[in-house]
């Protein structure tokens, strides 16, 4: 979907952290009201904001998933027009017969569309529909591949977007529980701080668990490091966990 090589790459990256920099400020109630649109507005590149905006994607609207309230409609425009700009695939259909990577983009947008339709002052959003649910959305015999596409997914954690994705969580937490070790142990932290988030929101539904979430998300807080994308992850397992002052799991 974007651009792959050199400069253009490294702009790229650069803007998504910066986005994911300000939608965490947003989360910790800092900011102004249309963030998403002073980002795009304030950028030196616009075209490398907005693949940002299209790559956070969901979890641009985390702060209306967690806490309530309506996105602001110069932020629901920028939304309109990242993806305009990056379009997805046409035609996605489940893993073996598609694409792993276009099933999980289309999968994304289907959770923006969803948090707009829910969220979004001045009517519903134009329909995206629900990608297929398909094998890929079971563990079967390899939890790893499985927690790899769940990582892919983590914007799905958020409360809003409940459907077969967050059902496949819901069904199999002693995989998830094996794939955040596998990750803290290979010290894939990235990793470990999107699956966390399916952790937390099990957790939020009493959902049982081999493992505690909590001291999970403060340990990788603690240990993990990173960048602004893996800070915003772990601040919305904190919030999904309602660990995180001043904020709701909604």
């Amino acid at each position: 979907m974007l651009p792959a090589e050199g400069s253009v790459r490294a702009a790229y990256a650069e803007a998504i952290a910066a986005l994911a920099r300000r939608v965490l400020d947003t989360l910790r109630g800092v900011g102004g009201t249309a963030p998403l649109a002073d980002f795009v507005d304030g950028a030196a590149d616009p075209k490398a904001a907005l693949a940002a905006v299209r790559v956070v994607g969901a979890d641009t609207l985390a702060p209306q998933a967690l806490a309530g309230g309506a996105p602001h409609p110069r932020d629901t425009a920028i939304l309109a027009q990242a993806a305009a700009v990056f379009p997805a695939p046409v035609h996605s259909p489940a893993p073996p017969e598609g694409s792993a990577e276009n099933w999980a983009v289309a999968w994304r947008d289907w959770a923006t569309a969803r948090l707009l339709e829910r969220h979004a002052d001045g009517g519903p959003e134009p329909h995206t529909p629900q990608p297929a649910a398909g094998p890929a959305l079971a563990p079967k015999g390899s939890w790893p591949s499985w927690n790899v596409l769940m990582a892919q997914l983590a914007p799905l954690s958020l409360p809003g977007v409940e459907g077969p994705v967050s059902e496949a969580a819901r069904r199999h937490p002693v995989s998830l529980a094996r794939g955040v070790t596998r990750a803290m142990l290979r010290r894939d932290y990235p990793t470990a701080a999107r699956l966390s988030r399916w952790a937390a929101a099990l957790h939020r539904d009493r959902v049982p668990l081999p493992i505690d979430p909590v001291p999970l998300v403060e340990h990788l807080g603690l240990h993990a490091g990173g960048g602004p994308r893996l800070a915003l992850d772990l601040a919305i397992a904190r919030a999904l966990l309602g660990t995180d002052p001043g904020r709701t799991a909604g």
